[in-house]
């Protein structure tokens, strides 16, 4: 099993920026890679980010391309969501996920997930 813990969430003002952390622990090497999706009210969870072991740029969704950054640290086994320019739209729960193979940007992919923490932004 994998455990997932996100932090970071909280209230920002539009164009202000926040970060958000997951750290994995259990068998993590059974997942290579690590992803951040979201979910508004009423609608259903979106892809907003993910990245392999590897590294590397990352995949986003179009609505966050620019302003988003995936990142991780491998060695604490945790990966990061700057958000930077946030808009009221961004408001959701994000949820934190974790998989085997590639970055995939279905939900239903995902074996593991973070219990959630909220973001609000207010225009």
């Amino acid at each position: 099993q994998v455990q997932l813990v996100e932090s970071g969430g909280g209230s920002a003002q539009a164009g202000d920026s926040l970060r958000l952390s997951c750290a994995a622990s259990g068998r993590t090497l059974s997942t290579n890679v690590m992803a951040w999706f979201r979910q508004a009210p009423g609608k259903e969870r979106e892809f907003v980010a993910g990245v392999t072991y590897s590294g590397g740029s990352g995949a986003y969704a179009d609505s966050v391309k620019g302003r988003f950054t995936i990142s991780r640290d491998n060695a604490k086994n945790t990966v990061f969501l700057q958000m930077n320019s946030l808009k009221p739209e961004d408001t959701a729960v994000y949820y934190c996920a974790a998989r085997a193979g590639a970055v995939v940007r279905s939900a239903s992919f995902y074996a593991y997930w973070g219990q959630g923490t909220q973001v609000t932004v207010s225009s």
